[in-house]
């Protein structure tokens, strides 16, 4: 089992895995799983283990957008269309 960083070296990390993200965010796993698998946050995947690498600032950004427009009522496909996805 992988020691977890320090939130100091988390804030100060260009990229931070999923996991990191829930303790940045205090969003949950399952909700940020949903919302890679969707395409609304983007990821790196590090060859060398396979994990997903998120660029910390502007995902913690778009999360935020993402809680907001969800709390104004929109459904998953309208916040996606908000994002410029395809929908």
């Amino acid at each position: 089992m992988s020691r977890q960083r320090s939130m100091e070296a988390i804030e100060s990390s260009e990229f931070v895995t999923i996991g990191e993200l829930v303790r940045l965010t205090t969003t949950r796993y399952s909700t940020l799983k949903f919302y890679t698998e969707e395409g609304m946050l983007p990821f790196e995947q590090a060859e060398e283990n396979l994990t997903r690498r998120y660029r910390r600032e502007s995902t913690v950004k778009r999360i935020a957008l993402i809680k907001q427009l969800r709390s104004d009522g929109l459904s998953i496909p309208e916040v996606k269309k908000a994002l410029g996805l395809e929908v």
